[in-house]
């Protein structure tokens, strides 16, 4: 699940990490699917261990540690992983740490319950090829609002499905394309070649107001209760959405429509049908 607004909150969470020396990098013992871990454990420790982390960054929905060599762990959460430097929701399901000195933060962990997620280190080059421009879009905080009509606006696909495709914008995901939307008053089954200008350019004002509101909050822990921040505390969004997982329920906009779930590309999008129409 974790979105931009979540990775963002995990990687805000371990700044703390910069310009600390990684004295240990690895595997950590666990009886649950194993993680993709790239290259090998040792190789990881081999070109990691001595390194001053320079950066923490955010590549769409991935969490991008920088060190000093050029190198750059990609630690991808997928649908349930956290990036963590205080105590994990639970023992049995940590996948990786790094261990420092010399900064506010000692350990960075690495927790997945359901082992969907990846650590993967990546030299300079390497990052470019595999996360770089032809591979993932740039980021949707830093599009402008011509700048997603053009990349968007020839698509005959729905509206929500191209907000998910990473290869177009990077960082939106499923929960906050319905929320973007519905702010929009957009239908989410609308072509992307049908709409206009203005409405691509209102869609760009709500994707900033919905993704930035969510970071504020530290983004959305869902009723599973998977979702924590850096420091294992859940975020506080969730208290607001407009229409994800309401189905049935009044829309807090209008007052008067109840919001619908349909199936768009195997993934539940939400929607009220008075403040989204199907036409117009």
């Amino acid at each position: 699940m974790p979105e931009l607004p979540e990775v963002e909150t995990m990687r805000r969470g371990i700044l703390g990490a910069v310009g600390g020396v990684i004295v240990r990098a690895s595997r950590v013992r666990c009886r649950r699917r194993p993680i993709t871990i790239s290259p090998s454990q040792p190789a990881i420790a081999r070109r990691l261990v001595g390194q001053t982390i320079e950066s923490v960054a955010r590549l769409g929905k991935r969490v991008v540690i920088h060190v000093a060599s050029g190198d750059a762990l990609v630690l991808e959460p997928r649908m349930t992983g956290l990036v963590l430097i205080a105590d994990p929701p639970s023992q049995e399901h940590l996948r990786f740490r790094l261990d420092l000195q010399g900064s506010a933060v000692q350990t960075i962990w690495y927790w997945d319950r359901r082992g969907l997620g990846s650590v993967r280190l990546f030299a300079r080059e390497q990052l470019a090829s595999q996360l770089g421009e032809g591979r993932l879009g740039p980021d949707a905080l830093a599009l402008s609002a011509d700048e997603l009509a053009a990349r968007l606006k020839a698509s005959k696909r729905a509206v929500k499905v191209s907000l998910l495709d990473q290869r177009a914008i990077a960082g939106v995901g499923n929960l906050y394309a319905s929320e973007i939307l519905h702010l929009a008053g957009i239908h989410p089954a609308k072509r992307c070649q049908r709409l206009t200008l203005a409405q691509w350019h209102e869609i760009h004002r709500s994707l900033r107001e919905v993704l930035l509101d969510a970071i504020a909050h530290e983004g959305s822990t869902l009723s599973d209760g998977t979702y924590r921040n850096a420091l294992s505390v859940a975020g506080g969004y969730q208290n607001h959405h407009r229409v994800y997982d309401r189905a049935g329920e009044p829309c807090f906009r209008c007052g008067a429509g109840a919001i619908r779930r349909i199936v768009q590309a195997q993934r539940s999008t939400f929607y009220c049908p008075r403040c989204q129409p199907s036409r117009g």
